[in-house]
């Protein structure tokens, strides 16, 4: 037949190529115990190939040459992964490698076994599907080998073996699929069996390119890998399980061989349900891997990216810091929760936030000023379960030191101290894990390093809370200042109005201006007290018509009873502008001029407009400012050349003229005097209520 004459030659040529590769191989200047078991895997494919071509796919030699070829690559692959794995991770590798080998030899023995219990229908068809199963195990356990392999290898060495994991995983692929078909078709394929033989010689191209390109493998244990092909092993043996334990009560046979199968799937499907799921199952399976499979604990860079996004997560959904402190060091011990005790003023510990903390409630002061030394100054994990038993120096140091109340709960495992630059910034205090075990080396680095990472996570919040709450204060003593600076100008008008009361107390004009000047008085006090409540935002008015020589008139009129104020210019002069901000602008400005003339120099306010702006300019004769003064300390609170000045007046008056969208400008020589300008913008034309505004001003009202 055709098929027979194509799996002859197919196989037989591949016999050829797989021989010439192992020759190669074996020639090569380059040795070593990879090339050799390399050499090794091309040699029994040879010699699969040529007893297939010999006596046909379905003998029994040609089945126990295919278990040993797939020896042949496993043993390769695991000579790849060990040779990059010199630690004590070895024969747990090895392990895995094993289990799926003693697949591979019970595979042949269900094959041999038909020869050894004689002839009958029953027993091969049920040895029949019994060795289809373990060649699909086999085939899917090889696969997830060679992902496997190809995921633990190191990036830069990927382009090396990728031929070679691609050729496996191709030759594996076509035998699940020759299997699967067999035993849905119940037998052998004879064109699949054909095809393969052209697949292997497809695949001699690819071994070849593979071998000659890479002269180094450079790998390196994945643990996510290993954990994933850990799962889809187990996954796929269940189910291997399964399906050998139906075959097997169908092979016993009997009344009840069908309920008895039908009650183990059962009993089967439960026990992974209630297995799998549990959280306590997986703690134990986890532990229990990397003990036995990885050279550490912990896969560092895993554990770190957790740690770094729990206690950085961003939102307003995110839990408070403190809660995911507390989480993100629980995490890294699996503990379900846990407890943060914070330093207080006096020196001791008090609790400040719990996460899923189930057991005793602590009491106010939960820990004293002693403990919080020791932490400070030594940084070590108490592991709380040596402590109770007084096991070793440390333990038998910290025992007087820990409180009754953490000694008593039992469920109380670790105390980890959150340490930032020599300083007890808390104490997290961690609940026993799911799987109970005592702290390792790797423990006591990993919790130390990340505590510490913790409290400088902590220190920063708290500083920043400080800061804010520094700067609410600073907040309110700037606006108190200005008060302070305001009510001063009131005094000194009141003083003005006090002193002169004594002299012109008969004159109904001057009766008539001190109660204005004392209504005024008032209606700023009360304005002042308004803006010093925390809850006034200052917001300014919206800009209207202002006549500015009317404003001066009514700025200078007060003070001129203590010094000459002249106001120059044109009345007809209207900015846009708000007159209450203003006005206390201009009076910060006035009196500053005052306290700088000389008792007999008139300060001098002039109005007139600049282009589209009109300006206010306070001109003194006083002592001057230098150019340094103007350029760094004018308009800096709390700076000013006045003996018992506040240092605020030209400051305010520029945030006030700034929030009606003007600008105050300065000229001042040192020994000639200072010009401050108020530059406002115009307001479009002499409208009804400028002209009303100005003659209101005029009249002093």
């Amino acid at each position: 037949m055709l098929t027979d004459g194509i799996i002859l030659w197919s196989h037989a040529a591949a016999a050829a190529l797989y021989a010439a590769l192992a020759i190669w191989q074996l020639r090569r200047q380059q040795q070593g115990l990879q090339l050799r078991m390399l050499a090794f895997a091309f040699a029994i494919t040879c010699a699969w190939s040529l007893i297939v071509a010999v006596v046909g796919p379905q003998a029994i030699p040609a089945q126990i040459s295919e278990s040993a070829r797939n020896l042949g690559w496993l043993g390769f692959m695991l000579v790849l992964l060990t040779k990059a794995q010199e630690d004590d991770r070895r024969p747990a590798i090895v392990l895995l490698y094993a289990l799926l080998s003693l697949v591979i030899v019970a595979q042949c023995v269900v094959d041999l076994l038909p020869r050894l219990v004689g002839e009958g229908a029953s027993p091969d068809k049920a040895f029949f599907f019994a060795g289809l199963v373990l060649r699909m195990t086999v085939a899917i356990g090889a696969l997830l080998l060679v992902h496997n392999l190809y995921t633990a290898a190191a990036p830069e060495a990927r382009w090396g073996i990728r031929l070679p994991m691609v050729s496996l995983a191709a030759m594996w692929t076509y035998d699940l699929n020759l299997y699967t078909v067999a035993y849905l078709a119940h037998g052998w394929s004879s064109e699949l069996f054909a095809g393969r033989g052209i697949a292997m010689l497809m695949l001699a191209p690819l071994f070849a390119l593979g071998s000659r390109r890479n002269a180094k493998w450079k790998m390196r244990l994945s643990r996510a890998a290993a954990f994933q092909t850990l799962s889809l092993v187990a996954i796929g043996g269940y189910l291997v399980a399964m399906v050998i334990v139906t075959r097997l009560m169908q092979f016993i046979g009997g009344d009840h061989a069908q309920l008895a199968g039908v009650v183990t799937i059962f009993v089967m499907t439960i026990a992974a349900f209630l297995l799998l799921p549990s959280g306590r199952m997986r703690a134990w399976l986890k532990v229990t891997i990397a003990k036995h499979f990885f050279q550490h604990r912990y896969d560092y860079r895993t554990e770190w990216l957790r740690f770094t996004d729990t206690l950085g997560l961003p939102g307003t959904t995110a839990a408070p810091l403190d809660q995911r402190v507390i989480k993100a060091i629980a995490d890294i011990t699996e503990s379900p929760g846990g407890l943060l005790l914070s330093v207080e003023e006096s020196g001791g510990l008090a609790t400040a936030e719990r996460w899923n903390w189930a057991m005793v409630h602590p009491p106010a002061h939960a820990g004293n000023a002693a403990l919080v030394h020791y932490l400070a100054e030594t940084g070590r994990i108490v592991e709380l379960d040596m402590v109770r038993a007084g096991i070793g120096e440390g333990a038998r140091r910290e025992a007087p030191l820990v409180p009754d109340w953490i000694m008593a709960e039992p469920r109380a495992w670790a105390a980890v101290p959150l340490v930032h630059f020599q300083r007890l910034v808390g104490v997290v205090l961690l609940e026993r894990p799911r799987v109970d075990r005592t702290l390792d080396w790797e423990d006591f680095d990993l919790l130390r390093v990340a505590g510490r990472q913790a409290a400088s996570y902590l220190a920063e919040a708290r500083g920043q809370e400080a800061l804010s709450d520094s700067k609410k204060f600073d907040e309110f003593n700037r606006r108190f200042a200005f008060i302070m600076h305001d009510i001063k100008n009131l005094v000194s008008q009141l003083s003005l109005v006090a002193r002169n009361a004594e002299r012109h107390a008969d004159n109904p004009e001057f009766r008539a201006d001190m109660v204005a000047t004392l209504k005024a008085s008032v209606g700023k006090m009360n304005d002042l007290l308004a803006r010093l409540s925390q809850h006034n935002k200052g917001r300014a008015e919206e800009p209207r018509p202002i006549a500015l020589k009317a404003l001066a008139e009514a700025v200078a009129a007060p003070r001129r009873g203590g010094h000459a104020i002249a106001v120059e210019g044109r009345a007809d002069v209207i900015a846009k502008a708000d007159p209450v901000r203003l006005e206390q602008a201009l009076a910060h400005l006035v009196q500053n001029a005052v306290d700088a003339s000389p008792a007999d120099v008139a300060v001098t306010l002039r109005i007139e407009p600049r282009g589209g702006d009109a300006t206010i300019d306070i001109i003194d004769r006083g002592a001057g400012m230098s150019p340094d003064f103007v350029r760094t300390r004018l308009f800096k609170p709390f700076s000013s050349t006045k003996q018992g000045g506040f240092g605020v007046g030209a400051y305010e008056a520029r945030t006030l003229v700034a929030t009606m969208g003007g600008r105050l400008e300065v000229e001042s020589r040192e020994g000639e005097g200072s010009r401050f300008s108020i530059v406002l913008p115009l307001a479009d034309g002499s409208t009804d209520e400028s002209s009303y505004l100005s003659r209101a001003w005029e009249r002093g009202g």
